[in-house]
């Protein structure tokens, strides 16, 4: 099935299941005409159903959800008086560079992460998550690429363990995984005392190598084989897990992973629309520079009635 799912993108979103079953038609009806050729044209299936060795490892940021998290997560806190309208301002044009660019910037990245911290410092972990959990219905749940979606599913239904792995929240990346029915996920972990933020991080963010650091430890701690498992990333920044795996995917990628995919000879699957100066610049400035425009509103209009 994996042969076939890369032959064409799709040109609208569909559920998770409807996208199984079409591609699941389309094979088999195509699999009469393939069985008179030679042996040779024959792919192994893939995901392999009931391997114990094998799990897959999805990146989150514009891999599973368009966006990244953390920018949903801060437009729920700012509904819910967490924080002002000036920093609402910054977290506009924080999602506006990151979707523009469509690649993340790690200094970037540090400074979203530094203003989070800031706001939830102080802020109870039972608190944080319960809230986590209605932001994610509020402003996640339909940010999610049914395509990604899809091929997680796939190793669901073989049998195989699907962990998240990404430099969001581990709290915001476990409400995730779990509405998605997946195994689990790997995030950052942010310090907290007696169940009370303190502002700082344990360590440093899953990013980059960290990421493949972390798969590597799970996957002795599980008894997988890395040369079984799949990775999927629209970031050059997760190459070095990319290439920690047997399957590696590039789901939606930047400029340098594609370029570095087609060199390896790695799948590709992009789920967006058009080319990618209409799918990211265009739309995306437009809708965030919506949304940087009305905060500037706001705070124009409270400086006017102070």
């Amino acid at each position: 099935m994996a042969a076939l799912r890369w032959l064409t993108p799709r040109k609208r979103s569909a559920t998770a299941r409807s996208v199984l079953a079409g591609e699941a038609a389309a094979e088999a009806a195509l699999a009469a005409p393939a069985q008179k050729k030679a042996a040779r044209t024959a792919l192994p299936a893939f995901p392999v159903v009931g391997d114990p060795h094998a799990a897959a490892f999805f990146d989150l940021d514009n891999t599973v959800m368009q966006g990244a998290a953390i920018f949903h997560f801060g437009r729920g806190l700012y509904k819910r008086k967490f924080f002002h309208s000036r920093d609402l301002v910054r977290f506009a044009w924080q999602q506006a560079y990151f979707r523009i660019a469509g690649s993340e910037d790690p200094e970037h990245m540090q400074e979203v992460r530094q203003s989070a911290l800031s706001i939830v410092k102080g802020h109870r972990v039972e608190e944080l998550m319960s809230i986590g959990e209605e932001i994610y219905d509020e402003y996640m749940a339909g940010k999610i690429w049914p395509g990604t979606r899809a091929l997680a599913q796939a190793h669901l239904d073989a049998g195989q363990r699907v962990w998240l792995v990404t430099a969001a929240p581990v709290e915001t990346a476990t409400i995730i995984a779990r509405r998605l029915g997946l195994t689990g996920a790997l995030g950052t972990v942010a310090e907290h005392v007696d169940g009370v933020y303190t502002g700082r991080l344990v360590g440093e963010p899953l990013h980059g190598p960290a990421k493949a650091e972390a798969v590597r430890a799970l996957a002795a701690a599980e008894g997988l084989e890395l040369s079984r498992c799949a990775a999927y990333s629209d970031s050059s920044n997760d190459i070095p897990m990319l290439s920690l795996v047997g399957h590696p995917y590039a789901i939606n990628p930047d400029t340098r992973l594609r370029k570095h995919a087609r060199e390896m000879g790695w799948r590709l699957r992009d789920y967006r629309t058009g080319r990618k100066a209409a799918k990211i610049g265009i739309p995306a400035a437009a809708g965030v520079g919506a949304v940087a425009g009305g905060a500037a509103a706001a705070v124009a209009l409270q400086r006017r009635r102070r």
